[in-house]
């Protein structure tokens, strides 16, 4: 017995007034998690990235999703539509910019979503994104780096034209020059994009032999970035003209870096500032002195007033994050946290109740204010 297909909508896990944002976005999630490179022990991983890619083509298809909502796995079965769906893996080339296997970089179709036409009736090349993680060093500081980028280039063979060396242009034989081809069968059929020549209505006599017509050929690009001081976490990069290329000569499209933060073992930051905790001595806090703190260019001193409370915040000016937009600097906030010791001899234990004896209230005013504010619940 075939195995029933399940719901395209729960397979996304998406609802059935799901825009077409909403669906693309649910696609890249589940696509990048059970993708077959990823997962090469899972037997289970092709047949659900499958499924996805199925579901996909019919749900970003208007035609085909109407059909869909109005009669099910119906609408594709044999004597109806016909099934055409797109292999699953040019829809993950196609919506991930045209990476190959799975990295931990993934590159995918930025804002435009695909190509699109220029002024002269060219096919742009699609955004790529890249997601970089760097230290909290390197975003105070700012770097100079460079980042490896597999992506689709223009050919070098033919120069982006896609033909071999004088070949004219043709009428595209399989859509007739109209850059559609229809499908299916019945009362319903469906029109889509030519796969060969890709919506143009035109191909090369002689394709070149390297790229096959399209002007473009997979390749990894060296590419330098400069990230500067103070960027924050979260934010976007662009690197204009360095994602791919376009289809036969069309322009360009960007390349969107965006930058990931490492968690930091010892700072925390908020905007311009950064944040520590600083573990002192019970008699430092007592009787005062000065300390060495961390910031992120070394140490830095710190003079400790007698009588420092547990969780007290003292400032250093000047010695957080720079601006990125500016070049005023932020402050590092050192809470100082009080150690009480843990294990005393019995010449400490008897040199400390001296100590509490000679204390009185006096010396603790806060211990004293709050029981004078308690002393109602003692009753």
């Amino acid at each position: 017995m075939p195995t029933e297909k399940r719901d395209y909508y729960e397979v996304l896990a998406v609802s059935r007034s799901a825009t077409e944002e909403e669906v693309k976005r649910a696609y890249r999630k589940l696509a990048v998690k059970y993708h077959p490179d990823k997962n090469p022990d899972d037997p289970h991983a092709e047949e659900k990235f499958k499924e996805l890619g199925e579901a996909y083509d019919v749900l970003m298809d208007a035609d085909k999703r109407a059909a869909y909502d109005r009669y099910g796995h119906a609408a594709f079965a044999q004597g109806m539509a016909g099934r055409g769906f797109h292999d699953p893996f040019d829809i993950f080339r196609q919506e991930f910019g045209g990476a190959g296997g799975m990295v931990d970089a993934i590159f995918e179709t930025f804002f435009r979503g695909g190509a699109t036409t220029d002024h002269e009736g060219l096919h742009r090349g699609s955004d790529l994104r890249y997601d970089m993680q760097i230290t909290l060093e390197e975003a105070a500081f700012g770097m100079d780096t460079e980042i490896e980028v597999r992506k689709l280039d223009t050919c070098a063979e033919c120069r982006g034209s896609g033909a071999e060396p004088g070949s004219r242009t043709i009428n595209c034989p399989t859509c007739g020059g109209r850059g559609q081809v229809m499908s299916g069968g019945g009362i319903i059929r469906f029109s889509r994009t030519c796969p060969r020549c890709r919506g143009m209505g035109q191909v090369m006599e002689r394709p070149c032999k390297v790229c096959k017509g399209d002007g473009r050929f997979e390749n990894t690009s060296q590419i330098k970035l400069k990230i500067p001081a103070g960027i924050a976490d979260g934010s976007r990069l662009r690197s204009s003209g360095n994602g791919e290329a376009g289809i036969r000569g069309g322009g360009a499209g960007d390349l969107y870096v965006v930058i990931h933060i490492k968690e930091h073992p010892i700072f925390q930051r908020e905007e311009d500032n950064l944040y520590c905790e600083v573990p002192i001595s019970f008699t430092l806090a007592s009787l005062g002195g000065e300390i060495a703190v961390p910031t992120l260019e070394g140490k830095a001193n710190l003079k400790v007033p007698a009588g420092t409370q547990s969780g007290q915040v003292f400032k250093l000016r000047g010695k957080g994050v720079v601006n990125v937009n500016a070049r005023d600097r932020g402050d590092l906030l050192a809470r100082l946290l009080v150690e009480v010791p843990t294990r005393l001899n019995s010449e400490q234990r008897q040199k400390l109740e001296e100590f509490a004896a000679l204390c009185g209230e006096e010396n603790t005013p806060l211990h004293k204010s709050f029981f004078d504010r308690a002393k109602d619940f003692f009753r």
